[in-house]
C-alpha cells in the first residue's frame, strides 16, 4: 500500500517549555486506511494532529506527506488535507450552508456544483432543517455536525478529524461512523482521534496508541488485543442481591463484585460454554436483568496500556 505520511522521530517542544509535547513518534499511516489515535487527555494526540496538518512546525523530526515534506512544501497539505478540529473559531459570523459552500469553493469546486453538494450534505447530517442563524449562535452538536460537513465538502483524499462524534446524540453518532466507513470504502484515507474507544473500535483499522508524547503501541485492534488476558468476561446484573450466589459464582470461575448486584466472571475460552450451562443451571436467567458474553476490546488493551489498569477496577 502506498503511504499516506510518513513520520520519523516527531519531537514538539513548545516554547518556554522543557516538556516533548511528541517524543520521536516514528510510524507510516497507509492510503485507504482508517487510522485511530488513541490516548488520555494530554497524551500529545492534537499536538501531532496539528503538526501533520502544518498548524504546528514541528520541533525536530520529519512530516512527509505522499512523499513530500510538509515543513518544506506547506502549500501541499490544502490540496490533499481536510481538517475537523476539536474546536473550531472560523467562520463563525456565517450561516452553515455558506460556510459549507465556501469551503467547497476554496477547495476548488464549481459554483454549481458546491450549491449541489452543500445541499445535498446538509440534508445528509439534518442542518437542512437549521433555522438561519450564525454559527456562533448554534448548539454545541449543531456546531459539531456543521464542523464535520466543512470536512466531508470537496471530497479530499486524506480527512483527518479530531474528536468526530463528541457532543452528538447517539442516533448522529452512528451516522457519523457509518458515513466514515463509506468514505473509507470509496478510497478515502481516514485519520480520527478519539476518546470513545468501544465505538471508535468498529471502524478503525489500524491503531497507535500515545501516552506522555510518546507512541506506546502500534498495529491493528486484533494485534491489538492478543496483548491483552484472552480470558472471556461474562457479565451479570441480578435483579437482587446477589449476596446468596456469591458461593457459586466463585466456584464457577474468577469473580469479581462490582456492585450487590452487578458480577463479572473471567474463565478460559474453552471452559465458557460449561460455565454457561452452570449458570443457567445455578442461578437461572429468572434471577437476571442482564447478562453478556464479551471477548477482550480495544478498551481493554487501552486500559492495560496507558492506565496499567484492568476495566475490572
Amino acid at each position: 500500500m502506498a503511504v499516506v505520511y510518513r513520520i520519523a522521530n516527531l519531537t514538539k517542544i513548545y516554547k518556554g517549555s522543557t516538556y516533548k509535547a511528541n517524543d520521536r513518534l516514528t510510524f507510516d499511516i497507509c492510503e485507504g486506511e482508517i487510522f485511530g489515535l488513541l490516548g488520555p487527555n494530554g497524551a500529545g494526540k492534537s499536538t501531532l494532529l496539528n503538526q501533520i496538518v502544518g498548524l504546528v512546525r514541528p520541533t525536530h523530526g520529519t512530516i512527509q506527506l505522499f512523499g513530500m515534506d510538509v515543513v518544506e512544501h506547506p502549500e501541499i497539505i490544502a490540496h490533499y488535507i481536510a481538517l475537523q478540529p476539536q474546536f473550531s473559531v472560523a467562520l463563525q459570523d456565517l450561516y452553515p450552508e455558506e460556510a459549507i459552500t465556501y469551503t467547497a469553493r476554496c477547495r476548488g469546486v464549481p459554483a454549481a456544483a458546491a450549491r449541489r453538494q452543500t445541499k445535498e450534505l446538509m440534508e445528509e447530517l439534518r442542518l437542512d432543517n437549521l433555522p438561519k442563524r450564525q454559527i456562533r449562535t448554534l448548539s454545541g452538536g449543531e456546531r459539531k455536525l456543521l464542523t464535520l460537513a466543512v470536512a466531508f465538502i470537496g471530497n479530499r483524499p486524506v480527512q483527518v478529524f479530531d474528536e468526530p462524534t463528541n457532543d452528538l446524540d447517539p442516533d448522529m453518532r452512528r451516522l457519523i461512523w457509518d458515513k466514515l466507513l463509506r468514505l473509507n470504502r470509496q478510497g478515502m484515507t481516514i485519520i480520527l482521534v478519539t476518546h470513545n474507544v468501544l465505538e471508535a473500535e468498529r471502524v478503525i483499522q489500524r491503531v497507535g496508541i500515545i501516552d506522555h508524547g510518546r507512541l506506546v503501541a502500534l498495529g491493528s485492534p486484533g494485534e491489538m488485543k492478543r496483548q491483552v488476558d484472552q480470558r472471556i468476561r461474562l457479565e451479570l446484573l441480578f435483579k437482587i442481591d446477589a449476596d446468596g450466589y456469591q458461593g457459586v459464582l466463585k466456584m464457577l470461575g474468577e469473580a469479581h463484585v462490582l456492585s450487590n448486584r452487578h458480577w463479572v466472571l473471567l474463565c478460559q475460552r474453552e471452559r465458557v460454554q460449561e460455565t454457561i450451562t452452570q449458570i443457567l443451571s445455578c442461578i437461572g436467567l429468572d434471577l437476571l436483568d442482564d447478562f453478556r458474553i464479551l471477548t477482550p476490546s480495544l478498551e481493554d488493551v487501552y486500559m492495560q496500556l496507558v492506565r496499567g489498569a484492568s476495566t475490572l477496577e
